[in-house]
């Protein structure tokens, strides 16, 4: 079996000319630069409770002290197939500390179609490394979420989607992220095609607004607006 190499980040797919990836991270040895200021206000904790009663993952439920998390911010990950593991490989050989994001959401090519794998920052309420602006708001207080995929030229799936809305949820629920927070990585003031084109943000937010609105102590698996309208939705 010929195995595909994996490149991650927002960015295309080996076997062209392409520019390096759109994205940028703190290397190794440096903490993001500039850090921006911690919030003067007691962010949302985590209710273990809630989490039990919606019957959520027990991975999604931080053990370290929670991190005060403003935004969501959605990548695709430019590449046919990929995982937590990939990428984690992937940033390490770049230098970095370990995968960049919070969360991958596999699309049935190197993990299963619409599984949220929890990256190693997650556990540990790290700061991510997956949207670097000059004030480093994004990577410092941002939840980074990337679904595996190219939605320049394909969609997400309907699991994908299910999937991202449910996460979506919880986030806004647990830490009080409002849905303007919900953002696109080319939204973060990043010059990049990130998430994609048929990747569209209104939808998601209105998918995850369903579920916290239905939510009465646990999140739903049905959303109102349907990934079947965000699969013909074309940003």
């Amino acid at each position: 079996m010929v195995l595909m190499f994996v490149m991650a980040g927002c960015q295309a797919p080996m076997g062209a000319e392409v520019p390096g990836p759109n994205f940028n991270s703190p290397p190794l040895a440096m903490q993001p630069a500039p850090r921006a200021p911690i919030p003067q206000y007691k962010p949302a904790s985590p209710t273990p409770d809630r989490a039990a009663r919606g019957s959520v993952p027990r991975e999604w439920t931080a053990v370290a002290q929670a991190r005060p998390w403003r935004w969501v911010v959605i990548h695709h990950s430019a590449t046919p197939n990929g995982s937590v593991a990939a990428f984690d490989r992937m940033h390490k050989q770049k230098g970095w500390d370990e995968c960049g994001y919070h969360f991958v959401i596999g699309n049935g090519d190197g993990a299963g179609d619409g599984q949220i794998q929890v990256g190693p920052r997650w556990p540990k309420q790290k700061w991510g490394a997956h949207a670097k602006t000059p004030d480093n708001k994004y990577n410092e207080f941002g939840v980074g979420i990337c679904l595996v995929g190219n939605f320049e030229n394909s969609r997400p799936t309907q699991k994908q989607l299910a999937s991202l809305a449910k996460l979506t949820a919880f986030l806004q629920q647990t830490y009080g992220i409002s849905a303007g927070n919900i953002v696109g990585h080319d939204d973060t003031g990043k010059q990049t095609a990130c998430p994609g084109r048929n990747m569209n943000i209104a939808v998601v937010r209105r998918m995850a607004g369903s579920l916290v609105a239905e939510a009465s102590g646990s999140i739903s698996s049905h959303a109102t607006v349907s990934a079947g309208e965000l699969l013909q939705s074309i940003r």
